[in-house]
């Protein structure tokens, strides 16, 4: 064996010389006396730009420890040595993180004659550990706030970890049960080994996870995410996220359910009523028929009688009939350009031999920028306005009933009637109410007025089908919205006055 000789003093100063590790003499009051390549390396300075120099002026700002002086007292009285991760600013202004180390030397008498500094870099572990503690810190975020199950589990199929509501969804404890568990216990092995073998490169795997078994054996219905987990460019294991849409599905459910069942009960009714219309048909016919007859005074009495009922009951049919016709979606507008004016006049005319029963002043006005022909479906809006001046006249003992029409300004032109009476008026409070199907104010057992409480539901979807709205009632009035088409307007506008005894 070739043995080298070589004295104390030449190892010593090959050691600070080749040393990877950055070395320093520093006097007691925190002067650099010397260096080594590696630490002018480490800083970038030069020995000659260490000379004269302290130890705290490379030291990082939010460091517990930046001058020799806190070094003293953090070291005490009667420590030698002391090693902590401390920041340095290099010549560049880089920050490095390093692994300092500090021997003491005290002469005989106890006074201190020198301190020799080791520094290591530990920028990029440091940095590894940063990027580490950040990864750890958003996955410890995810599992806590996230609203969906999270599952972490490694290439055996086990589980790593997961967070409450994985928990809460499965019914394992975590600590307990969930940690090391196979994960084929929830989601079935075959989804298991499709995801081990495929998922790295087959995103649709995901998809075909649509259930997961709880502790209890009850299946739960969810959608499901899976991302892989790396660490050091290397796949470790995946990410399963669920989440549980049992309670959605079952809402989405009830929701279909419910509107078959509407749309059945329409039909029905609408079915229903056609079948009774007919034959009703044949009542009040024939009842006309009879009494054209040479009958006497109380069988005509009797006639009557049987054709006002049955004119009662076809009109309360046909309002069956035309709700549950609109309600089924099975109502259709016929729309034309019409002359709005006569649509009115025809409309008052209905309602003018019961108004002069009760000496009721009949009037109407429009404003002078609505136009003489609008485009839309003339019966149905015949239809509504029947229904609220058949309401008004119906209501009003004494006074008088007035239409006014105006246009208001907006991105879809809009016509807003106006129905104003005299009678009774309606409580603030029940001005919604009247526009539910079957509701009147006054109820059954005191009503004054006949009526089914189906007019005013069926003006409201009439209004809503033509894409108007904004139908209400208030104290003295009964409004509704009824759309117009620009081009018509242009077409047919002219100036005209206003047609009526009443002002607007």
């Amino acid at each position: 064996m070739h043995r080298v000789n070589l004295d104390q003093n030449s190892f010593n100063g090959q050691v600070f010389q080749y040393a990877f590790f950055g070395v320093a003499l520093i006097d007691p009051k925190g002067l650099f006396l010397t260096v080594n390549p590696a630490m002018e390396r480490i800083f970038g300075y030069s020995k000659e730009e260490f000379d004269g120099r302290l130890f705290g002026c490379f030291s990082h700002p939010d460091d517990p420890i930046k001058s020799i002086g806190e070094l003293k007292e953090a070291m005490g009285e009667t420590e030698l040595e002391w090693q902590m991760e401390k920041r340095f600013f290099r010549k560049d202004g880089a920050t490095i993180w390093t692994l300092m180390s500090v021997r003491l030397f005290r002469n005989d008498e106890g006074t201190p004659l020198y301190y020799i500094l080791q520094v290591i870099d530990i920028s990029k572990q440091k940095l590894s550990e940063i990027q580490l503690q950040e990864s750890v810190e958003r996955y410890t975020s995810l599992k806590k706030y996230n609203h969906d199950a999270v599952i972490s589990f490694d290439l055996q199929g086990r589980v790593i970890n997961g967070n409450a509501v994985a928990e809460k969804l499965t019914g394992y404890g975590i600590a307990e049960e969930l940690i090391g568990m196979e994960l084929a216990n929830i989601i079935g092995k075959p989804n298991v080994d499709r995801i081990l073998a495929d998922a790295l490169h087959d995103a649709t795997v995901e998809q075909g996870i649509d259930t997961l078994v709880t502790k209890e054996g009850e299946t739960v219905e969810v959608i499901t995410s899976i991302a892989p987990i790396f660490v050091g460019n290397r796949n470790i294991g995946f990410y399963l996220i669920c989440k549980d849409i049992s309670e959605q599905k079952q809402l989405v459910l009830a929701k279909e359910m419910a509107e078959a069942t509407n749309k059945a009960k329409s039909e029905f009714l609408a079915m229903m009523s056609h079948e009774i219309r007919t034959p009703m048909n044949g009542v009040i016919g024939m009842t006309d028929l009879l009494l054209d007859s040479e009958l006497d005074e109380e069988s005509k009495a009797y006639a009557e009688i049987i054709r006002k009922s049955g004119e009662a009951l076809l009109a309360i049919i046909n309002d069956i009939l035309d709700l549950s016709k609109i309600e089924a979606g099975r109502s259709e507008l016929h729309e034309t350009s019409f002359d709005l004016r006569k649509c009115i006049k025809d409309s008052m005319s209905v309602v003018s031999a019961k108004a002069d029963e009760k000496n009721l002043e009949l009037s109407y006005a429009i404003h002078h920028d609505v136009p003489d022909y609008i485009f839309g479906d003339a019966d149905r809006l015949k239809q509504v306005l029947l229904n609220l001046l058949g309401n008004a006249v119906k209501f009003t003992t004494s006074g008088k009933v007035s239409i006014a029409v105006k246009k208001i300004k907006g991105k879809t032109p809009l016509l807003a009637f106006t129905v104003t009476d005299t009678g009774i008026g309606i409580p603030p409070d029940r001005l919604e109410e009247i526009f539910e199907p079957f509701s009147q104010i006054d109820s059954f057992m005191v009503r004054k007025h006949e009526g089914t409480g189906l007019g005013l539901s069926i003006s409201r979807r009439i209004v809503e089908l033509m894409g108007g709205g904004d139908s209400r009632g208030e104290r003295w009035q009964e409004r509704l919205r009824f759309p117009i088409h620009d081009r018509t307007a242009r077409v047919y506008r002219r100036p005209i006055g206003a047609r009526s005894r009443i002002d607007e």
